[in-house]
């Protein structure tokens, strides 16, 4: 499923990438470098999500940290 929502997503990118840069190009060689083009994006977004995740998750980590300080601190500062 993954390798066909590639290849249709990697058709339609390489169409628009050809009518954008003006290149006339074949079907196949537009539709190889779409695919290419998708694939690397994709993995490329990955990372870049997993890296903002973890740093979201750490500053996540930081405010849970802060209010339970916060917390202790209204609550037996008595």
């Amino acid at each position: 499923m993954t390798f066909l929502l590639i290849l249709i997503i990697g058709a339609a990118a390489g169409f628009l990438a050809t009518r954008f840069m003006r290149v006339q190009l074949d079907v196949v060689t537009t539709v190889l470098l779409g695919m290419a083009g998708a694939a690397v994006s994709w993995m490329v977004l990955r990372l870049v999500a997993r890296i903002m995740g973890s740093g979201l998750m750490f500053i996540g980590a930081i405010l849970g940290a802060m209010a339970l300080i916060w917390l202790w601190k209204t609550t037996f500062r008595r």
